[in-house]
Order: structure tokens, then sequence, then C-alpha cells
């Protein structure tokens, strides 16, 4: 019976193929090319081949694939990377917008999570859906506390249909990575497993409710952004119950005028919220586009962002954050060489690449951007001229920071929407050069110091051992030298400075601990 719905499905996806004319770029494949002609038997060749182009009807094929491709297609989108451009700017435009599935559904499947009756947890629930997508629907709802909120609901049997498609999708990478040359420089089946594991994730809401309290408690105290509270005590991994937000969103440009929002602190607020995410927290909401941001109208001068669906959130390192911030300042210097050499000091270079190479590479791809006014300059469109360059010097991008690059076109797009003559670089720069002044210095080194002696103590008492153990091996290969060069009547001076260049280096390691310990305890 799985065999033949495989193959009814397949025979769907292949007739919505033809319907858009997908056929027509697979068979243009060198693998393909003697079948070429079939496509001049596909009716809608000649109905839709002047009337939509490639990245057009490729996003029109997937919108009928259904839902789950729908988000496929979301998310393959963000790798701009290793799309062409014209591809990735129509993807990025699916709107996941699905029918709901009937409010009864998602009654039960509430009652049978929290094992109980509806009527037992909620004092009011609205069967008809508020909203809808691929993966879950929101119901609006009312605690009996008075409490408004928003009841987050899988879709049912979402898990075997993400199963046959993610399945399906896999077979087709597999077969266009090995019959369509062209396709391989896409990594099909990586942007797939990429695609699978997005999916899967998203199966756990307790997942963005953790994410969300995450992001709440960063910024409990901030006036720039507010995060709903998370009702964990009602929560499942199928189920999401979450604080009913009130305001404008942020798209609708007519309301935020009505409401006289100051546009041009809204645009600064949302590059502030941004880089704090990235550099200060390492922790940033990785879904930023228009409809899960919301604008509270309450003070119209400071207004403050609201933010919803924390199911894509992503996370940096303290490499990948001084990457991005000494890249950005060495880019807008003009420095190519310093962006090299930060390349291969952060590990993304092999230590073999030649910095010539590399910095004329990126100086091709660079001057005409900055040829541009500085308020025209875009920095997400910069990271992804730099992700291209990197990936032809076999530099794998790491997942996060392709995340990071689409969030930032997001929200220096919507600022740019909000106050057409915003200057973003003047907005970021300072808070990117006060980040690195924190990681440098003595304070930096100072405050290191502080924030590992907890460690350094619980592994204090071992030291002694360790340094008797070095000084007994030592000992044992310095005796071994002598009686080497007894043999062999040779004097061995290098050996001799490396054995007191041992004893110093123990000294100075005991010294620090000791003193460490001291300034500690005190």
């Amino acid at each position: 019976m799985k065999v033949f719905t495989r193959i009814f499905r397949l025979i769907r996806i292949n007739f919505i193929l033809m319907r858009y004319n997908i056929d027509e770029i697979v068979l243009g494949a060198h693998w393909f090319y003697p079948l070429r002609f079939f496509v001049y038997f596909n009716p809608y060749y000649w109905v839709l081949r002047n009337k939509y182009t490639r990245g057009e009807r490729i996003r029109l094929a997937i919108e009928e694939l259904g839902p789950i491709f729908v988000k496929a297609g979301q998310i393959i989108s963000t790798r701009r990377d290793l799309l062409p451009d014209d591809i990735a700017n129509e993807l990025s435009k699916l709107q996941d917008q699905v029918p709901p599935f009937p409010g009864t559904k998602a009654k039960r499947i509430i009652e049978e999570a929290l094992q109980c009756h509806i009527d037992d947890t909620f004092s009011t629930f609205e069967t008809n859906a508020l909203a809808s997508a691929s993966i879950a629907q929101v119901h609006a709802a009312t605690l009996f506390n008075g409490d408004s909120v928003v009841v987050k609901v899988l879709r049912p049997n979402i898990r075997k249909i993400i199963d046959r498609d993610i399945d399906l999708l896999m077979t087709l990478a597999k077969i266009a990575q090995r019959y369509w040359y062209t396709a391989r420089h896409f990594k099909p089946k990586e942007l797939v497993s990429e695609v699978a594991q997005t999916l899967y994730d998203e199966l756990d809401l307790t997942r963005e409710g953790a994410n969300a309290s995450q992001l709440r408690r960063n910024f409990a105290d901030s006036k720039i952004l507010y995060i709903p509270k998370i009702y964990w005590e009602y929560c499942r991994t199928n189920i999401l119950i979450m604080e009913r937000i009130n305001g404008i969103p942020i798209h609708d440009i007519k309301r935020l005028n009505h409401a006289n929002i100051n546009m041009r602190k809204l645009a600064e607020r949302g590059i502030e919220i941004f880089f704090t995410q990235v550099f200060r927290d390492s922790f940033f909401h990785a879904d930023l586009h228009p409809g899960n941001i919301f604008v509270a109208d309450k003070d119209p001068e400071n207004p403050t962002y609201i933010t919803v669906d924390f199911g894509i959130c992503g996370s940096l390192n303290q490499n990948d954050q001084r990457y991005l911030a000494e890249n950005m300042i060495a880019f807008f210097k003009r420095d190519y060489q310093r962006v090299a050499e930060l390349h291969i000091a952060c590990g993304w270079l092999p230590p073999d690449t030649r910095i010539d190479q590399f910095e004329g590479a990126i100086r091709a791809v660079s001057e005409p951007i900055f040829e541009q006014p500085l308020r025209d300059i875009s920095f997400g469109k910069l990271l992804m001229r730099l992700f291209q360059v990197a990936r032809r010097f076999n530099i794998n991008i790491q997942p996060q920071l392709v995340l990071l690059q689409k969030t930032l076109l997001s929200i220096e797009g919507l600022s740019r929407q909000l106050a057409p003559e915003f200057d973003l670089w003047a907005s970021a720069s300072p808070q990117i050069e006060k980040w690195l002044r924190k990681q440098v210095g003595v304070k930096a080194f100072a405050k290191r110091m502080y924030d590992n002696l907890p460690l350094w103590s619980e592994q204090f008492p071992e030291l002694p051992s360790l340094v008797y153990e070095v000084l007994k091996e030592t000992k044992h290969q310095q005796e071994k030298i002598r009686f080497e060069q007894a043999q062999n009547g040779t004097q061995e001076k290098s050996q001799a400075r490396k054995i007191k260049m041992t004893y110093f280096l123990c000294g100075v390691v005991m010294t620090l601990f000791v003193g460490g310990m001291v300034f500690y305890l005190r």
C-alpha cells in the first residue's frame, strides 16, 4: 500500500512539474539532452513558456505541491549562497497560508494532550482558527484567571506527512545530484537534510516555547522589544499556550502612520534589536519576516517591537561573533587583506590558502557595492557576496551564519521600508565597535580570568600531581638526552633549552593558580 501511495504522489508531482514547465529545466540538463524534444509534447510548454520566469514557475509549482513543499521552499530560499538570485528571490515570496483543519479536531488534540476536557482549562475557546500554517494553526482562548492566550496546535498526522514528503524530496535530490550536473553546485542532498532538520525541530512546540522564554529573559527589562509569556503548565510537544499580544502589523504602514509612530526610531530600534541579539546574547530570532513582527502603539515616539513565532532561532559562538564583527569593520574600511587574514585566523579558510588570491576575489565583489551611497549599502547582500566568494575557495558556510544573513536581509529591508533615508551603517557600527572593545583589552582579560576562577578552583587540587608528573617525565627525558649525548659525543643545546623552558612554564602556571586562588578566596 505504501508503494502505491508513493507512486501516486510521484505521478502528481510529475504532473505539476509538467504544468509549470519544470520538466524543461530538468530536461535541459546535459544528461537528458537527447530527450530534450519531449518538452515540445507538453501542452503547457506552449502556454506558459513566455508567461512566467524560471523562478516564478518554480515558486508556483511549489505552492501547488502543498504545505510541506512550501515550507521547504521557504527554508531553501534562505540559502542564497547556493541558489541563483532569481530563484532565491521568488522562493522568498512563498506565503505559508494554508486552509485550517477543523476546530473540533484541534479541541480533541488539546484534550488528549492535557488529559482533561477543554472547558476545564479555558473559560473561552474559539473554534475558528486565528491563523493557519503548514505545521500548526492558532486558536484564541481565555484562561480562568482572565488572561487572553493563543493556543498553537500541531496539525494531525503531520509527522507522517513530513516523513513522506522528505523521503520524496531526498529521492529527487539524489537523482538530481547524480544525473544533473548543474544541480551538484546547489548540493541538493544537503539542502534537503537541512530542510528536514528544521521541519522536525518545529514539530516539538516545547522547543519553540524554550526559544521564546530565552528571548523573553534576554529582553526582560527592555523597552524596545517585548516577547510574549509562555504558559508552561499547559504546554506539551504538540500544543503551545502563549500570551495573546495586541499590536499593529509592521507591514501595515498606513496604520503605523495613522498612529503617529516615529518611523525613524522604529527603524533604528529594529537594527539595535538585531545586533543586540547577535553580539550581546549570541541568540537571535531567525524568522523575522513582517508577518511575525508587530508594533505596540502606546508610546508612538518610543515604539516597542513585539515578535511571535519562535520556531527558528539561531545561536553564534564567540568565534562566529568575532568573525562577523571584525569582517564588517574591515569591509567598510575596504581593508580586504585584513578580511582575508580574518578568514584564515577564524578557521574558515585552509591555512595554505593564498591570501592574495582570496583578497583579490573579495575586492572584485565588494568594490562595485561600495560605489553606492553608504546608506544604500546592504549588510545582508555584502554577507551573501562574501559567502559566495568563500564557497569558491571550498569553505562550507555554517547554517547559523546563513540564518543570520537571511535575518539581516529581512530586518534591514524592513528598516529601509519604514525610513527610506535610514543610514544603517551609522546605526550599526557603534554597536559593533562597542562589542569589539569589550572583547579585547585588560578589562576583557581580567573578566575572563575572574569568570574562570570557579572552574580553576575545582581543578587546582589536581595541579600539584599533574606538575609532578610533568617534572618527572621531564627529568626522565633529561637523563635520556644526557645518556645519548655521552654515547654520541654531541651537544643538544636546543633540548636543554626546551627543558629549562618547561621548568619555567610550570613555575609560571603554579604562580598564576596560587595567585588566582588567593584572590578568589578573599
